[in-house]
């Protein structure tokens, strides 16, 4: 069986989702940020495996579904932050950001039998999802991040480590509002499209004076720029 990580920041305004101002408010990029990770950790939650772990830089809030480890990020680059994660896991481990909202139950649910290792590539040059049969932190280590070569770096970095790698579908990330209507259209159904449809940047209802924002009441690309 397998651990499922997913690193992402706390979904506090002017903290995540950056690139969505304009034409967001940093209010609605970190409700929309929120929504991504509410729909990200409920597949999660759905998808069959030993152990669920968020590994959060912030606070959890309400956002959080039950049956979640919640550990702290450690300091330093995003590769050391992947690698750190990885190091907290005895076995076989798939991890995820909190950018790809329409991710499924089913996409995340890998058999490492004859592979060791699953890599996910993002539609941007980066990946959204990486499964390491036998987690190793210097696989990450040094790894340029947020780059668009990023994706192709780490999956040279596999295979010349002499692992068997099997690969995910390629997913959107979430970065732009281009990006948003895109993957919200992709999962209408989900919790991300609804809070989409609801921000009049969006087309969404202008109903007077905005609701305060819930995530910043609680105090995830390790997540969400």
């Amino acid at each position: 069986m397998t651990t499922l990580l997913v690193i992402a920041k706390e979904p506090r305004p002017g903290r995540v989702k950056t690139r969505l101002t304009p034409p967001f408010t940093p209010g609605e990029a970190a409700e929309l940020a929120e929504a991504a990770l509410a729909d990200t950790l409920h597949a999660v939650a759905a998808t069959p495996a030993t152990r669920r772990v968020l590994v959060l830089d912030g606070a959890p809030g309400p956002w959080l579904p039950p049956g979640f480890d919640v550990v702290a990020q450690c300091a330093g680059g995003l590769d050391e932050r992947l690698a750190e994660a990885f190091a907290g896991c005895a076995g076989p481990a798939l991890l995820i950001g909190m950018d790809t909202p329409q991710v499924t139950p089913e996409l995340l649910t890998v058999d490492f039998a004859g592979c060791d290792a699953w890599f996910g590539p993002a539609e941007d040059g980066g990946f959204w999802a990486l499964g390491l049969a036998c987690p190793d932190p210097a696989l990450l280590r040094g790894v340029p991040m947020s780059t668009p070569v990023t994706g192709a770096v780490q999956r040279e970095r596999l295979s010349a480590a002499g692992l068997r790698v099997r690969d995910l579908p390629p997913l959107r990330d979430v970065d732009t509002a281009a990006d948003a209507h895109a993957v919200a259209a992709l999962a209408p159904r989900g919790r991300f499209a609804a809070r989409l449809a609801r921000c009049p940047a969006a087309g969404g209802p202008v109903t007077g004076p905005r609701a305060p924002n819930r995530s910043a009441t609680v105090e995830a690309r390790a997540g969400g720029r």
